[in-house]
């Protein structure tokens, strides 16, 4: 059996698409007949501990480990847990998932060790890394050595063609289970009342009145995922017609601040912002992506966002920047419409124009959209693609 080691900033129970990706991914690539260690960290252990394995399947473990203040400390400890656990499991290949810190630790180790290494670019990694603060010398040289890039959408591979001069990064879309993520009239597996937390939502129960429009957003909302944008087109709807927004997650703490001075700014607003704390099963995101009635997604830059894929598969019209790969999943005015990121101030009346769209067309849109993430984001399709990563990672592994 192929044994796999993955290095994953963020791992279910965490919050964020990064979290959601890596649990998915390792998922896939059990059912393909890999033994996977995952190795992630967290903040809430002591610095440098390490807990003892969670066995998530037969042939999956979790390892968790204490972050120290800095990575300056995190990462050559980290190593010390790499090595003893590659004595004891002897890995054939190592997986960065994000470009830093788990790319780089995966592409080094990798390296001492004499193993392939695969690194997957997944968001702003290569944005964040290239600019200032951030550590342009380390980022080539990961995308430099790393034996297979992979990368979320056509756009990030291109960037990474221009960076590191490689042609050979694979494009390793992000997926969606269909089964869960599916339209209110699409049967879904039922699972038992512990695992449904969203089981039984309804406008009534969030206090959500019959005409006011639900705008919809999901993940954890911070600047990068156009916030003020998104509190600005709520002003500007409740000003034609009942609306509130509809934050299926949370608001990450270090903005607060922004929220806070909206509920200052525009108290009446502010409070048809309904915000539903982390969901920790998807059934009960999709519970709520099914009540809006728009979902939008004014990024100000991305890689191939989670949320935005998980929208479609139920169904919903969305609203979406130009950022990243969105472009390469939505098509204006088929299966959704794209906003330019500089004319993202106009999101409120980019909804006010799709409101007066027939139920006939609004349907036509919604339909379109879900179609798109069957034929092009499913899990099926991902399969596909990681056999055919792995074949070229460690040939004759799948």
């Amino acid at each position: 059996m192929t044994r796999l080691l993955l290095i994953t900033e963020r791992f279910a129970p965490d919050l964020g698409g990064l979290a959601r990706s890596a649990t998915r991914l390792v998922g896939t690539l059990s059912q393909l007949g890999m033994e996977i260690d995952v190795v992630t960290w967290s903040r809430y252990l002591q610095p440098g501990e390490v807990l003892p394995p969670e066995t998530i399947e037969k042939n999956i473990r979790v390892y968790r480990i204490g972050l120290y203040r800095h990575w300056d400390m995190t990462m050559p400890h980290t190593l010390n847990v790499l090595e003893w656990l590659h004595s004891a499991h002897n890995y054939d290949a190592v997986w960065g998932h994000y470009l830093f810190p788990s790319g780089f630790l995966a592409t080094w180790f990798a390296a001492l060790q004499g193993l392939a290494s695969t690194v997957s670019a997944r968001g702003n990694d290569i944005d964040r890394e290239m600019f200032p603060p951030g550590d342009f010398a380390r980022l080539q040289w990961t995308l430099q050595h790393a034996k297979v890039i992979t990368a979320v959408s056509a756009d990030m591979s291109r960037k990474i063609q221009l960076l590191s001069g490689r042609g050979d990064v694979l494009v390793l879309k992000n997926a969606v289970d269909t089964e869960i993520f599916s339209p209110q009239n699409n049967p879904t597996p039922s699972p038992s009342p512990q695992a449904r937390r969203g089981e039984g939502i309804t406008r009534e129960s969030l206090g959500i009145a019959a005409d006011e429009v639900i705008l919809g957003f999901c993940g954890e909302l911070r600047e990068k995922k156009g916030q003020q944008f998104l509190l600005n087109a709520l002003t500007t709807v409740r000003q034609v017609h009942p609306a509130c927004l509809l934050i299926i997650g949370e608001v990450r703490a270090s903005q607060e601040s922004v929220l806070q001075l909206y509920k200052t700014n525009q108290p009446e607003n502010a409070q048809r912002i309904i915000i539903t704390g982390h969901l920790p099963n998807l059934e009960a995101v999709a519970e709520y992506l099914r009540l809006c009635d728009v979902y939008l997604q004014p990024s100000l830059w991305e890689g191939m966002p989670n949320a935005l894929l998980e929208a479609m598969a139920c169904g919903c019209s969305c609203i979406a920047s130009d950022a990243g790969g969105i472009p390469e999943v939505i098509t204006h005015g088929k299966n959704g419409f794209l906003l330019p990121r500089s004319q993202l101030h106009k999101l409120g009346e980019a909804v006010l124009e799709y409101l007066t769209l027939s139920d006939e067309e609004k349907n036509h849109i919604s339909q379109a959209a879900r179609d798109r993430i069957l034929t092009e984001y499913s899990l099926p399709q991902e399969k596909l693609q990681l056999q055919t990563l792995m074949a070229r990672l460690i040939p004759n592994s799948v």
